[in-house]
């Protein structure tokens, strides 16, 4: 609910810049109050979240210790989380400021919450929870090449199949989408009558 809504806030300004097909601010204005209540949300649960990992610290903590702090000397992820929430703290204070009601401050708004999401759930969740291993260990974590090119690819993919999407869905909505003439016609009966 907050970055589904931030790339639609951007593509349909997209849309609306080179396309023939107008999107009124209505729209994109419900998507950030979407985006602004999501976003709320979103850093209340990390601040309880980071509340029962660190109230009382346990071996089950190890993972968000290493996290947020690093641990036993290993710190490779400490910057990437607290990029995150640095961003989606930008985002959130310019969604419920009235500088997100401008074209400008919204779309900074939008990339921030995105990419903010983007790293805190993805390398704040998944990888975390492999650090420290059963046997106690703490290996650092960096994508292989391939893994690298799998996740591009699955992203070119999807902006492929989306952009072929928007490629048939605008001219339905704009209307210019019409049967060819000739296809319509009557066929020509090839018998002769006599």
């Amino acid at each position: 609910f907050v970055a589904g809504p931030a790339l639609m806030i951007l593509t349909f300004q997209v849309i609306r810049r080179f396309a023939r097909y107008y999107i009124g601010d209505q729209p994109i204005f419900t998507l950030r109050m979407i985006m602004t209540v999501a976003m709320i949300i979103n850093m209340f649960l990390l601040g309880c979240e980071l509340f029962t990992e660190f109230y009382s610290p346990t071996m089950h903590a190890a993972a968000a210790q290493y996290l947020y702090f690093g641990l036993h000397g290993h710190h490779g992820l400490v910057p990437w989380i607290w990029s995150a929430v640095a961003l989606d703290l930008i985002g959130l204070t310019l969604l419920i400021t009235p500088l997100s009601r401008k074209i400008v401050g919204l779309n900074v708004a939008c990339v921030a919450c995105f990419i903010g999401v983007w790293i805190e759930k993805g390398m704040g969740l998944i990888i975390p929870g492999f650090v420290p291993s059963p046997l106690g260990q703490v290996v650092e974590y960096l994508p292989t090449l391939n893994e690298t090119l799998v996740c591009l690819g699955i992203w070119a993919f999807g902006a492929l199949i989306f952009s072929w999407m928007l490629r048939v869905a605008i001219p339905i909505m704009n209307g210019s989408l019409r049967a060819d003439p000739e296809l319509n016609s009557p066929v020509p009966s090839t018998s002769n009558t006599l």
